[in-house]
């Protein structure tokens, strides 16, 4: 009796069919040439030169924009018109607001007595002067201001103003009853850092510095994210579109090629963040001395860097790791499953959506304090490396806070990778075709 034979006329197999050779994937060397290769093309190629350039005058600028500020404020003068409805309380509001607004450095004020209110409300809004502040005695003897500020005075001068029509009631309370006359009270700030944390001094100076700290590290790593990503992202399509991915996935499993090129992208990334931020922190470090050279010894500005410290930046590059790990993998995936350069933006703006989100809940958290909101945004891992790095730098974060928002980012990021290199496996190969909902899900699913 003969074996039984198959389709094309040969013997079957008695043991049934031979199962699927399997393919080694080791990590290296193959990642390790994908990831030389991505940095090296990166970083010899005229944009990376040239945004690195631009960036780093840019970032320079910045770093320098305070002492021009106050250069330029130096050489103008501020007129604040007083109209007062008496001789005396006009004498008394000109001295306190002198001395209040010329004690702050930087700009010039000059306050001068008027007669007509109706006349310098006039002149404020032809700019002859900047501000007028109308102080009236009421029969009771309650002091009145109003402040007509016109297009040139900022919130800042107006506070001043606030702050100075406070004090003229003051001294005119001390005045009217000398015998019980008004004492100045003590007033101490101290800043709540949570968690049953011993309250500290307010310093403000110290508490601005790490406000300006935060906010230039989120735009950092909001702009390191998004820009790297889609050079992930672009780099795949240009290889589909000239048909070099043909070649790379016979040579290199899809594993490989993800985490090498999202390696490779990611270092030539820090490689320009460290470029650009070198000449700008040295030029934050020395902030006072320039302006002292420049402005004269009461120039008034204190380092910028005051705030930095080891753990925020420690914090910043865990965040900026793993913040990018994870948006490499989505555009890199997102990225398989376009064919034209042109189709890209496409996948574009939902990604940056995402990212968009988590960055205006940090400048949220920089502005508005940490609410309940922004306390479980910071746990999100799509938005915790915007949100928590925030919180880092005004110092409101206990440790198993940490602990557990990168916990999360990190299984997010293992999950993703599942995923994302399921669906590059499947994309980079598809041609001609538009990305939809069902091509994401089928890529994911039966890689």
């Amino acid at each position: 009796m003969t074996a039984p034979a198959d389709a094309a006329g040969r013997p079957a197999d008695p043991a049934g069919p031979s199962p699927r050779p399997t393919r080694e994937e080791p990590a290296f060397p193959n990642t390790g040439h994908v990831a030389r290769r991505e940095y090296g093309e990166l970083v010899r190629s005229r944009i990376f030169h040239a945004s690195t350039v631009t960036l780093t005058i840019l970032a320079v600028i910045v770093a320098l924009l305070p002492i021009a500020v106050r250069l330029l404020e130096r050489g103008g003068t501020t007129r604040i018109a007083v109209v007062a409805s008496s001789e005396q309380l006009g004498a008394s509001t000109q001295n306190v607001l002198d001395q209040l607004l010329n004690s702050q450095g930087g700009a010039r004020y000059l306050v001068v007595v008027e007669s007509d209110a109706e006349a310098v409300i006039r002149d404020v809004d032809d700019h002859i002067f900047d501000a007028a502040v109308i102080a009236t005695r009421q029969p009771d003897g309650k002091i009145g201001f109003t402040v007509h500020a016109g297009e040139t005075v900022g919130d800042g001068t107006v506070q001043l103003l606030n702050v100075g029509s406070l004090s003229v009631a003051f001294f005119d309370f001390a005045r009217q009853n000398p015998v019980n006359g008004f004492q100045i009270p003590s007033f101490d700030v101290l800043r709540q850092a949570g968690g049953g944390t011993a309250a500290a001094p307010y310093d403000p100076s110290a508490y601005a510095s790490r406000l300006i700290v935060g906010a230039v590290f989120g735009v950092l790593i909001f702009i390191t994210i998004v820009i790297y990503g889609m050079w992930v992202a672009s780099g795949v399509v240009a290889e589909k579109s000239s048909r070099v991915m043909e070649l790379l996935i016979s040579a290199a499993s899809p594993r490989q090629l993800v985490v090498g090129k999202a390696l490779g992208i990611g270092l030539a990334g820090a490689t320009q963040v460290a470029l650009v931020l070198t000449p700008a922190i040295l030029i934050l470090l020395v902030e006072d001395r320039i302006a002292t050279a420049v402005l004269g010894p009461a120039a008034g500005i204190a380092p910028s860097l005051h705030a930095l410290s080891v753990p925020l930046v420690m914090g910043f590059a865990v965040y900026y790791v793993l913040g990018f790990a994870l948006y490499s993998l989505i555009y890199a995936a997102a990225g398989s499953l376009v064919s034209r350069p042109e189709d890209l933006q496409i996948i574009a703006l939902p990604l940056s959506l995402i990212a968009i989100t988590g960055y205006l809940q940090a400048i949220l958290a920089l502005t508005g304090g940490i609410t309940w909101f922004i306390r479980l945004a910071s746990y999100v891992p799509f938005w915790s490396p915007f949100v928590m790095l925030t919180r880092l730098s005004v110092g409101r974060v206990e440790p198993m806070e940490l602990v557990v928002s990168i916990s999360l980012l990190f299984l997010t990021i293992l999950a993703t990778a599942v995923v994302a290199i399921r669906i590059y496996g499947a994309g980079v190969l598809l041609y001609g075709q538009r990305p939809g909902l069902r091509a994401y899900l089928a890529a994911a699913r039966h890689g």
